[in-house]
């Protein structure tokens, strides 16, 4: 249950600057350990700043979404979700330069499954991904245990699904609207939309699915404040201002949500590509012999083939794992 979760325990927070002030950390530490590396001394103009860390996983994350849409056999809402949770919680601890999220969104959406018990192989994953598959394997099973301990073992996600078929059983059960299931495709839509924003670690599970049933009915011209009020509500009416001041405030996230500029992101991922974390990087050399060491002892290397499956392309060949086409 969510009362007792380490959902609501250790990945549920206070207020959206709590959420930032990671963010910040997360970014100056990182430019404190590489700032040798600004060869000119412009910090600013060679390391991403975290308003540019943004924008860039805003944009990631409709990557995530269209990957979860497009993937055959098709995904359960629940692993949608799941995906989305890990990936937010991932980035708050880590920064994209030491992290590409290309490479942790794949993770976040295989471990997603795993843990959401869709069951799908390794191989029927990677089909999903355009590119060299070989590599999108590496790529994904060597971050996976790197994903699951930056998650602190948290693996169970309470999403919106549940609280929100609870509600409609007992609107069909208890208020006077006729056919709530019309309100279905509103629901779906602004629960997809909080997935772009912050609501899953600043509000409950059950306050974000109320928040998409009020805005259904309305959608609908339908009104159900009585409902929640005068039934929802009725034994509880101490706690009915914070219910309304947190789907007040997951409704004006959603509504003031804007997609990120591409044009900026493309100059973004420019720059990423020259301040990222080279031993992180799976196109780099520093990359593969760290890879090679881990499955070979010192004195046995294997030849430049293909043990491992890690392709040799080039640093200009970013198809090898291309989930945003």
């Amino acid at each position: 249950m969510y009362p007792v979760s380490s959902q609501k325990r250790s990945w549920t927070f206070a207020n959206e600057g709590q959420l930032m002030a990671f963010r910040v950390e997360q970014n100056h530490k990182y430019v404190e350990e590489h700032e040798a590396e600004a060869q000119d001394g412009d910090l600013d103009e060679y390391f991403l700043t975290p308003a540019e860390e943004r924008l860039l996983l805003k944009q990631y994350e409709t990557y995530l979404f269209d990957f979860c849409r497009r993937f055959e056999p098709p995904m359960p809402k629940c692993v949608v979700g799941t995906a989305f949770q890990y990936f937010k919680r991932f980035y708050l601890n880590n920064t994209p330069m030491d992290y590409h999220p290309k490479e942790i969104l794949a993770t976040c959406v295989f471990v997603a499954c795993k843990v959401e018990e869709f069951n799908v192989s390794i191989n029927q994953f990677v089909d999903n991904i355009k590119g060299d598959r070989n590599k999108a394997t590496d790529i994904v099973l060597s971050n996976e245990l790197l994903l699951i301990a930056q998650l602190n073992y948290y693996l169970t996600i309470h999403n919106p699904f549940r609280p929100i078929e609870g509600f409609l059983i007992d609107i069909k059960t208890r208020s006077n609207m006729q056919n709530p299931e019309r309100l279905r495709p509103h629901i779906d839509s602004f629960v997809d939309s909080t997935f772009y924003t912050d609501a899953c670690l600043l509000h409950t599970p059950s306050q974000i699915g109320l928040a998409a049933i009020l805005h259904a009915a309305s959608r609908e011209q339908e009104n159900l404040d009585s409902y929640v009020t005068d039934l929802l509500f009725l034994s509880a009416r101490d706690k009915l201002p914070g219910l309304i001041d947190a789907v007040r405030k997951i409704r004006i996230m959603v509504k003031q949500y804007q997609p990120p500029d591409r044009e900026q992101v493309k100059a973004i991922e420019k720059k990423l590509d020259k301040c990222r974390n080279q031993a992180n990087n799976p196109d780099s050399e520093l990359y593969k012999e760290r890879l090679r060491r881990l499955y070979t002892d010192e004195d046995d290397m294997p030849a430049e083939d293909a043990s491992f499956h890690i392709a040799d392309v080039s640093s200009s060949d970013t198809s090898a794992m291309n989930i945003s086409q």
